[in-house]
């Protein structure tokens, strides 16, 4: 069986600490786009060193290119960022940006793609998509049961990678945009400020559920399976990850330490080794964040798994005599490669050195051997002189020296001789992974920027029967998208069907939209009932998850969805990778600028001219956290430390809490930018508003946005964003 161990690497240091440690892996960043931008990042030429000891280690690297991609950067950066480190040897690159990912095959073949736990990897369908789109391996969700990975490991037997230790968001990775649109600084490009780190007064119908001491509602403790390696790897994990590219060098060669001594004892026949209180504590002393917990292995949520308590008292080194061995141990310790060698010195031949490491051998010649004069050169000097090999990585174990009587050599020649056959055993123990090209980019395969030229339209989403009830005899609505838990389990069908009929005979399409999250089996119960409501009339689908795209694509549904905006189509690439699939159409992402949008494919996508902006999803439930399991729906208040107010709402039946910004976003006197985007259609995006409310925004945006009217005075004095549109994100 075959188990590896991925460690994490916020600098140089931190690589050799984790390979001295006994990683098989180790994952990192570079100077550009990669998911921890304030890390120690490398350099191109410490990127290449550290692909080269990686190697000469019998180890792999792994390079973190997870974030999404402007058009300027993906079509003029990230070739001439990646090819010399491609060419150098790279084994494989972790990505979120699905045009990324196309790039990549493009021009660098043979490169492996891990898909990043960024792209919310939550069940088969998902994984399949991105196997066949050229992921060789998948980072799942943090959020996901054994069970679940088991169930993605069986239907592809893809190489699938967990996080087993470290720190985990609040929100489902990837779909957190709440550091984004508060401060600009967004995770889905490497400089997430961490709010979830803060504290919250938690509120509920005007009553606060929490206190100042368990004010971090949004703080989860970090995760730590050491007990559970076992039951991780039997259930298909490939790859155990290890979090913490922003931690110390200790943190990493002590948490990789921990796991690799009990992987191995699995590895050798322990079914079940015994973690003893030493090592636990060990962990617990390099970092923890009030606690541990198990993650969500065997868990769905719940309070235990929240560090709510003051988080200045948490995560608190405390024992520097343990950092101290670690740093001994670990990290001033350098092992070099073991070698053997066979040397020959005979009188009026060249001096000859053959090395070896493993299968690998070479041959080298140096100046002709003379006879001594004075002081003939003996085995004991020569032998002291060729095992100098500090500094480059190397050690002889064993070194055979064949020699004449009366012989000498000069020290510098065999000094000269030495580093000669150190360099070529290195360049020839790299040698293989340095042999591919990558190919020449194309600049007539960048996706051309096209814009809608038929009249755009009106569309609007809407989260409650009084929401629908008031765009429906809007004129200027076309299409509706209308959650799905606003018809009752019970009738659904009929329910819907006499929805489509009323919206027909307004001249309005109905769309459904799926959940944000869609885990095992969640939408299994109606398959049917799609296909049976499609044939009655039913529009298509809004969908906000990769999940619910691929079951519907395996129900031949494809050419009925409108991917939400938070399926990111950040470049014309990406936008290019789903449309060819045969959608709909896609949504505008939210995180650029009016300027960059003009640069981008918006022929098929909306632009969401009006909503709340979700800024967090999440499988954690603060009023489960807060108080107790309902099952009711309810919704809260998170109120920050700047008394701004943000509106939570728990979805029961899919099990997960939407968090929503402060103030709902408004281009409604954006329109002359609007326009010039080239959109195919402006959405209004409703989720907590009152059916009076829906009714008065709607009028608003149809008088401006398609009779050309000026924005009414009571609708501009009303406290609204922007969003991104004027500001975007670095």
């Amino acid at each position: 069986m075959k188990v590896e161990l991925l460690a994490p690497a916020g600098s140089y240091e931190a690589l050799e600490a984790a390979f001295e440690a006994g990683a098989d892996a180790v994952y990192l960043g570079g100077q550009k786009f990669g998911a921890r931008a304030y890390a120690d990042n490398l350099d191109q030429e410490q990127l290449i060193r550290a692909i080269d000891l990686a190697h000469l280690k019998g180890k792999q690297l792994y390079l973190t290119i997870n974030t999404l991609l402007k058009n300027r950067e993906l079509e003029t950066e990230l070739y001439e960022y990646l090819a010399p480190l491609y060419e150098a040897g790279l084994d494989a690159v972790i990505v979120q940006d699905p045009g990324v990912m196309d790039f990549v095959k493009t021009y660098f073949p043979g490169l492996h793609i891990h898909a990043s736990t960024q792209m919310t990897i939550t069940g088969v369908e998902s994984a399949k998509l991105l196997q066949k789109a050229g992921a060789t391996r998948v980072v799942t969700a943090r959020e996901l049961s054994l069970e679940e990975i088991k169930k993605i490991y069986d239907a592809t037997h893809m190489e699938i990678e967990s996080f087993v230790h470290g720190a985990l968001c609040y929100c489902y990775s990837g779909q957190c945009l709440m550091s984004s649109m508060i401060g600009g600084r967004s995770g889905n490009r490497g400089r997430c400020a961490q709010p979830c780190r803060l504290p919250y007064q938690v509120y509920r119908d005007g009553k606060r559920l929490n206190n100042d001491r368990t004010g971090y509602a949004l703080s989860p403790k970090d995760m730590c399976t050491v007990d559970i390696l076992p039951e991780i790897i039997e259930a298909g994990v490939y790859s155990l990850k290890i979090e913490g590219r922003m931690k110390k060098p200790e943190y990493t060669a002590g948490v990789v330490s921990v796991y690799r001594k009990y992987l191995d004892k699995y590895l050798s026949g322990e079914k079940r080794p015994i973690v003893t209180k030493e090592d636990k504590q060990m962990l617990w002393d390099i970092y923890n964040r009030d606690g541990f917990h198990q993650s969500y292995y065997k868990q769905r949520n719940g309070r235990s798994m929240m560090a709510l308590e003051n988080e200045k008292s948490a995560g608190i080194i405390r024992n520097e005599e343990l950092f101290t061995r670690i740093r001994k141990e670990y990290i001033d310790k350098k092992t070099p490669v073991l070698i053997r060698g066979t040397m020959s010195l005979y009188n009026g031949c060249p001096a000859i050195l053959e090395v070896q490491a493993g299968d690998c051998r070479v041959t080298v010649e140096g100046e002709t051997v003379q006879s001594a004069m004075n002081c003939p050169l003996g085995e004991e000097r020569i032998r002291r002189q060729m095992e100098k090999t500090g500094g480059s990585g190397f050690m002889f174990e064993k070194l055979d020296i064949f020699m004449g009587d009366d012989i000498f050599l000069p020290m510098q020649q065999l000094n000269h001789l030495r580093r000669q056959g150190l360099e070529a055993l290195e360049e020839e123990m790299l040698r293989p992974w340095k042999q591919r090209k990558a190919k020449e980019q194309d600049l007539k395969d960048i996706p051309e920027t096209e814009k809608q030229t038929t009249k755009e339209f009106l569309t609007a989403a809407v989260e409650t029967e009084e929401q629908l009830a008031a765009v429906e005899k809007t004129d200027g609505v076309k299409r509706i998208y209308a959650n799905c838990g606003i018809f009752p389990v019970s009738g659904f069908v009929q329910n819907v069907e006499r929805w489509i009929h009323r919206l027909e005979e307004e001249g309005k399409e109905l769309f459904l939209t799926l959940p944000r999250i869609v885990r095992d089996r969640e939408l299994d119960g109606r398959k049917e009932t799609f296909q049976e409501l499609v044939q009655k009339g039913l529009g298509g689908f809004l969908v906000r998850n990769m999940e619910s795209y691929g079951i519907l694509d395996t129900m031949g549904l494809t050419s009925r969805i409108v991917l939400d905006a938070n399926i990111y189509t950040m470049n014309n690439r990406a936008e290019a990778f789903w449309m060819k699939k045969g959608i709909l159409g896609d949504t505008v992402p939210l995180e650029l600028n009016a300027k960059e949008l003009v640069h981008r494919n918006n022929k098929n996508s909306e632009l969401t001219v009006y909503g709340y902006t979700p800024m967090m999803v999440s499988v954690q439930c603060v009023q489960k956290t807060m108080d107790h399991c309902n099952h009711a729906c309810v919704q809260y208040v998170l109120k920050d430390r700047y008394q701004k107010e943000f509106r939570g709402v728990c979805s029961c039946e899919f099990c997960y809490n939407t968090i929503y910004n402060t103030l709902p976003t408004s281009l409604l006197k954006e329109k002359e930018k609007a326009e010039k985007l080239g959109v195919k259609a402006y959405r209004l995006s409703f989720t907590i508003e009152t059916q009076q409310e829906t009714e008065k925004i709607v009028r608003a945006f149809v008088d401006v946005y398609l009779r050309g009217q000026k924005p009414d005075g009571q609708m501009q004095t009303e406290e609204t964003t922007k969003g991104h549109f004027q500001r975007g994100v670095e």
